[in-house]
């Protein structure tokens, strides 16, 4: 990266939980940025003082040599006005481009010295609540250096067609929005580097495992649910098709193979067992494996012969276990849908299925679908698994061919070994992480390039869809901060002038108020003054720190100017270090004006 400088984010990328395609790309992308160490430093803001305690602690263990040299800082998301202000940031990369983007551009827009690239990955994008979340990118103040990045072409087609709803629905055909771009996520260079084994380790990791040591084993890996990333049902089908040798496939013995499921499962889902019982009825043995850990997942990969995802669902929009079972040298049979045609050479590293799902309103047959369908008024009011599966169901994988690329590769083991290690080779080309990162650096590069409006146009674009609080809730107070507001030193005040008083801060508040200045604040209105006065004149003394960057304690605080101004006279007036020279008037009595 030619631009060297800060790396921000407000994002841990490091999450707990159930073990998701997401969670596995962010702690990856983390893992490998931090192993290349392109940026002089790395600045984490996060909300939850806990959350960074605990960010930190991983932080050292995953990049120890950068958090001893002082190069790695989690802080306060409170500070991030001041840091902006006082910091020269490379870039902010989050780990997705539905929460914080757009809001962060405003921060960047009012308080950076340059508009410099923001951005953030697509992963699933068929919540029905994201049009709303999209819609916050289009606004006056975004910039094509605010880009983001879609892991596959048809994830970029998804999010253009995002816009282009957007635009439409809300008449925003020239309002601006973000880049896009595609970059791929990636897998560890370990797994690729990892031999694969001959049949006797293989053996004996079937053993180590309890699985069957001679069948061909087909291994599904992902979260076991037909409500969420695919819908095994038609796998197991188009193997009893094999069984009974129908549309003329080559019979296949059943007692020859075997299904492998693993991934994640709910305690109380019966329909993992279901699958179990269905295969037993039509003769094919089905294998559980409920949530294995990474170290099982690995041997998994390495003890199967065949691997499969069947992908139908609109959750599924790279697939990271492709990739994963390609580096393992896995021949892989998947279904012809979202990334995964991005993912594997049809005929090269295995066989893509073709699949059939709706047509758009535009198409030759919108009484079909059209927008604002029975589905799309549902899901707003549905649980996720819910409106996900009946999405699901209205797209099929062909289960003739899908039968046809399972017969073709169990018949010829030559043909998996060939194929496996053509996936290998081409994840040791394109998608080992450290190659996915360059990629990253190199698209930060061609933001920066990017043309964008002088910043200091965009200091004070506002968000539409930001709350304006002041405004919005100016009716609930009697009265209201003006210029012309007479204030003087309160009885708390006269004790801080007296040496006597010493405020107090509450916790949360150190990035917006600072408490060295508050004396001067009420020393300067000892005779009594107006709020305008006041404010430019406390402005002035404070100058030298007006920029917000850190103080002595490491903390950056906001930047000076009149609202902060204003904010420090109504938290002096709150605790009685200032009052108004008069009473102001009481509230109206019932029918009475207000005053």
């Amino acid at each position: 990266m030619s631009k060297r400088g800060v790396f921000g984010t407000l994002d841990s990328f490091l999450e707990t939980g159930p073990i998701l395609g997401r969670k596995v790309a962010n702690t990856g992308m983390l893992r490998h940025l931090l192993a290349a160490d392109p940026f002089d430093s790395y600045h984490f803001f996060l909300a939850d003082q806990t959350v960074r305690a605990d960010l930190n602690a991983a932080l050292a263990a995953l990049a120890p040599e950068i958090h001893k040299d002082g190069r790695i800082l989690v802080l306060d998301r409170r500070e991030l006005p001041g840091r902006l202000a006082a910091t020269d940031y490379a870039c902010f990369h989050q780990s997705d481009c539905i929460v914080h983007p757009p809001h962060l551009a405003r921060l960047r827009n009012a308080h950076s010295r340059e508009l410099f690239p923001i951005t953030g990955p697509i992963h699933s994008l068929s919540y029905p609540d994201y049009p709303a979340a999209f819609l916050h990118h289009l606004w006056a103040g975004a910039t094509q250096r605010d880009c983001i990045i879609a892991t596959s072409r048809a994830g970029r087609a998804a999010v253009d067609q995002f816009f282009d709803h957007l635009r439409q629905g809300f008449g925003l055909a020239s309002t601006p929005g973000p880049s896009l771009r595609i970059v791929p996520l990636g897998v560890d260079p370990e797994l690729a580097e990892t031999p694969v084994p001959d049949t006797a380790t293989r053996r004996e990791l079937r053993k180590e495992l309890g699985l069957p040591p001679e069948r061909a084993l087909i291994l599904v890996l992902g979260r076991i649910s037909h409500a969420s990333k695919m819908d095994v049902l038609p796998l197991i089908r188009a193997l009893s098709r094999l069984f009974s040798g129908h549309g003329g496939t080559a019979k296949v013995a059943p007692e020859s193979v075997a299904l492998v499921l693993a991934g994640w499962t709910d305690d109380d889902d019966i329909f993992p067992q279901t699958l179990v019982d269905i295969g037993a009825r039509l003769g094919l043995t089905v294998l559980l494996e409920k949530r294995p850990g990474e170290r099982r997942k690995a041997k998994l990969l390495a003890a199967c012969d065949i691997f499969a995802s069947i992908a139908d669902n609109p959750q599924e929009t790279f697939g990271l276990t492709i990739l994963e079972a390609q580096a393992a040298g896995l021949p892989v049979v998947a279904s012809d849908y979202s990334g995964y045609r991005d993912l594997l050479e049809h005929g090269a590293a295995g066989l893509l299925v073709p699949t059939l799902g709706p047509a758009a309103n535009a198409s030759a047959s919108p009484q079909f679908f059209p927008d604002d369908g029975l589905a799309d008024q549902l899901a707003p009011v549905l649980f996720d698994n819910q409106y996900h599966l009946i999405q699901a169901q209205r797209v099929s994988v062909d289960t003739p061919l899908l039968a046809q690329a399972l017969g073709a590769l169990l018949a010829d083991p030559a043909l998996r070994r060939r194929m496996g290690e053509a996936g290998r080779q081409r994840v040791r080309r394109e998608f080992l992480w450290p190659q996915v990162i360059r990629r990253h650096l190199e698209l930060w590069d061609e933001l920066w390039t990017l043309p964008a409006p002088d910043i200091a146009t965009l200091r004070h674009v506002p968000h539409p869809l930001h709350l304006p609080y002041a405004r919005i809730f100016a009716p609930y107070p009697t009265h209201a901060l003006t210029p012309e507001t007479r204030l003087e030193p309160g009885r708390a005040g006269l004790a801080l002038l007296a040496g006597r008083e010493h405020p107090l801060l509450y916790a949360g508040l150190d990035c917006v108020i600072r408490p060295h200045t508050l004396r001067s604040l009420v020393f300067l209105a000892r005779k009594g003054t107006l709020a305008g006065e006041l404010a430019a004149r406390w402005l002035e003394s404070n100058r030298h720190d007006e920029d917000g960057g850190p103080d002595e304690h490491g903390n950056a605080s906001t930047p000076l100017d009149m609202e902060a101004a204003a904010a420090h006279i109504l938290w002096a007036v709150k605790h009685d270090l200032l009052q108004h020279t008069a009473p102001l008037p009481g509230p109206a009595a019932p029918g009475e004006p207000a005053p």
